[in-house]
Formats: C-alpha cells, sequence, structure tokens
C-alpha cells in the first residue's frame, strides 16, 4: 500500500512540475495604442473606442470590466495589472480609459489571447479620438 502511495505521489508531483515548466516566461514588450473597454470593443457597441464611448468606458472599468490595449494593427492586449497595483482596484486605469499610451511590460501569450502587465505607462497623449462622428455614431438621432 504504501508503495502505492509513493507512486502515486511521485506522479502527481512529476505532473505538476512538467505543468510548471511549460507556463510560458513572458516577454518584455512596448505597446502603443488606445486603452479601450474591452467588453464594449469586442461586442462593438459603439466601437468603444475614443470620446465617442469614454464615459462608458470608464463606467465599465469602475465595474470591474478589463481594459485592453488596442494597437495601430488592431491587436489587443488584455491588461492585467498596471504598475504593481492591485488589478481589481486600479483607479489608474480609469483615470486613462479612451487614452492613447505607450506601456512597457511582460506580455504572456495562451491560446490566442495576449496579456499585459503593464510596468509602466512611459507616454500618455490623453484622448486623440475626440468626436462621435470619427466613428460615424450619432447618439441619440441626428
Amino acid at each position: 500500500m504504501l508503495r502505492v502511495v509513493m507512486a502515486v505521489l511521485a506522479l502527481a508531483w512529476t505532473a505538476a512540475f512538467a505543468q510548471a515548466a511549460l507556463a510560458e516566461t513572458p516577454k518584455r514588450v512596448t505597446v502603443s495604442g488606445e486603452i479601450v473597454d474591452t467588453w464594449c470593443y469586442i461586442s462593438e457597441i459603439m466601437y468603444g473606442e475614443g470620446t465617442a464611448h469614454h464615459q462608458c468606458a470608464v463606467w465599465c472599468a469602475v465595474g470591474g470590466i478589463p481594459v485592453s490595449i488596442k494597437d495601430a494593427n488592431g491587436d489587443v492586449f488584455i491588461i492585467l495589472r498596471i504598475e504593481d497595483r492591485d488589478p481589481v482596484d486600479n483607479p489608474r486605469v480609469v483615470k486613462i480609459q479612451s487614452h492613447q499610451v505607450t506601456a512597457h511590460g511582460d506580455l504572456y501569450e495562451r491560446d490566442g489571447v495576449r496579456y499585459l502587465v503593464v510596468t509602466q505607462v512611459a507616454d500618455d497623449k490623453g484622448v486623440v479620438n475626440l468626436t462621435h462622428e470619427e466613428y460615424g455614431i450619432q447618439p441619440f438621432g441626428e
């Protein structure tokens, strides 16, 4: 019986060690783009960009919806954390919603999803996309 228990424990330890070895090492990257409200960007509610969607993006971030950086190529990086702050209570995210930023960080990729742990917001140009007309959107009619 002891041999069976030892064999099971050895197998479990080996499996756990192998899984840890498969975990991807992050890549150091610099990403430039707009901070977007992930839910509204994916669902295309008001296109989730710029001032056409700024206030809703703030509300979503406060409500716990993840935010992302969308770069000029259309690649989206889900932000897990900004500058060593708690990802659940991150007032920095709210303050930079819809801003055009350049961020340095660690990129993790898994199952085709890009995750970014931002170590520094190196440049913040503020809100660059200024009008609803840029997106062909006229809230509440013409």
